[in-house]
């Protein structure tokens, strides 16, 4: 076996993650609000040996202008904290990672809520730190507007910085310019530590936050050259920290369609992509572009000159990049976009897939990767059964826990604990 060895999360987003899964005919449609559903996929990774799941959350409609059969469909589900303390209990060694945002929280209150959960899986939770980027979500809160993208990141940065000294039980008494916290924490540590830090953001500002805070990284990049970018300039930030390469785990999202032959997986992968409402797709191309009005362009002409948003910088570059890189038109772009929101897609068979994952995974591309279905649990079930076995044959991934925490899968540190009331 390698002495390095990939690590797997597993994105749970009720009927998959292709914007029209919950219209496959296998779909079950309100996936979202059955916990026996999520009990299932959970297992099925867990018995792959998958390091984490990984729920992601917004709090508002993902989609403004969409019609709400559709939108209600794909948007139903359960706050991600409560889901995940259920799973810990039908669940023992597998990860359990949310999204929560710092723009719509208090660093005392979710401390308290991901030391619970880290205690009741024992050792197992993780806590994905958003800033939130649409302002969907933003007037759900009472705010005038989305708050500027350098605000949202200084709130971050000190919220991070409570919040951990909160789990690693620094003295207490903070007051700072956005939060003030008087007690310490009333939760014990868990056998991990701390709850395991996970960030997204790809700008430079989020770059930074996840160079001086985060365990392990979530990125997107469709080719092997920004992989590789990312991945080496995200490293390269670490030092200025005083953290090692191996402190942080960058793990990329993948949208695999498996089967027995390429022909197979291409067609399981077109029929997906016919599912898609032209309405649909372009929504929610809009959302990752901040721009309100694309519905408004001619469907098969290209994408207008954008101004620079306060939403989420990064995404909107590599689509834009993507959309003028392969001549896309907005038809084009929205349906690309829309089966795997942005994340490199991957359709072949089992050899073909953990090649093209071991490509990366040994080419210094990645650490490992976020693993998003198209569809549950069919092609869930596919990439475990046919994909992990290629993957184990070749030595990249275990075959068994080598422990019981999540920092334990993931070869991370224990947190130095300041001192333990």
């Amino acid at each position: 076996m390698s002495a390095r060895q990939m690590k797997l999360g597993l994105f749970l987003w009720a009927t998959g993650h292709h914007i029209a899964a919950w219209r496959h005919p296998d779909a079950h449609v309100t996936a979202g609000i059955d916990i026996d559903h999520y009990i299932a996929l959970a297992r099925m990774a867990e018995a792959a040996k998958f390091d984490m799941v990984f729920c992601e959350d917004a709090a508002g409609l993902r989609e403004a202008n969409v019609n709400i059969a559709s939108q209600t469909s794909r948007s139903i589900g359960f706050e991600p904290i409560s889901l995940l303390s259920a799973l810990a209990a039908q669940t023992e060694r597998i990860g359990l990672v949310s999204t929560a945002s710092t723009s719509y929280n208090e660093p005392y209150g979710l401390a308290r809520m991901f030391a619970s959960l880290d205690n009741l899986s024992g050792g197992r939770a993780g806590w994905n730190l958003v800033t939130s980027a649409s302002p969907i979500e933003a007037a759900n809160f009472g705010a005038t507007g989305l708050r500027p993208h350098a605000d949202r990141y200084a709130r971050a940065r000190e919220f991070a910085t409570v919040i951990t000294g909160l789990w690693h039980r620094k003295p207490a008494g903070y007051d700072g310019e956005s939060f003030s916290v008087r007690d310490p924490l009333d939760i014990p540590p868990s056998p991990q530590g701390a709850p395991v830090m996970v960030q997204a953001g790809a700008s430079d500002d989020g770059k930074d936050l996840a160079a001086r805070t985060a365990d392990v990284v979530f990125s997107a990049a469709q080719t092997f050259e920004e992989a590789k970018a990312f991945y080496d300039d995200l490293k390269g930030r670490l030092a200025a920290h005083g953290r090692q390469p191996d402190d942080v785990k960058i793990m990329p999202g993948v949208a695999p369609i498996v089967a027995a032959t390429k022909a197979e997986a291409q067609a399981k992968y077109d029929s997906l992509q016919e599912l898609i409402p032209d309405d649909v797709g372009v929504a929610l191309l809009s959302s990752y572009l901040s721009i309100s009005d694309l519905g408004r362009y001619p469907i098969d002409g290209p994408l207008p000159e954008l101004p620079e948003s306060e939403g989420m910088k990064s995404r909107q570059a590599l689509v834009i990049e993507q959309a003028r890189r392969d001549g896309l038109s907005i038809r084009e772009l929205a349906r690309y976009f829309a089966g795997a929101r942005g994340h490199w897609r991957v359709v072949g068979t089992a050899g073909e897939i953990a090649g093209e994952l071991q490509a990366r995974f040994e080419g210094g591309a990645a650490d490992g990767f976020n693993v998003m279905p198209s569809w549950f649990p069919g092609e869930l079930d596919a990439f475990a059964t046919l994909v992990v076995p290629e993957l184990q044959r070749r030595g990249l991934f275990r075959k068994d826990y080598e422990g019981r925490t999540l920092r334990d899968h993931l070869g991370l540190k224990r947190p130095i604990q300041a001192f333990n009331p």
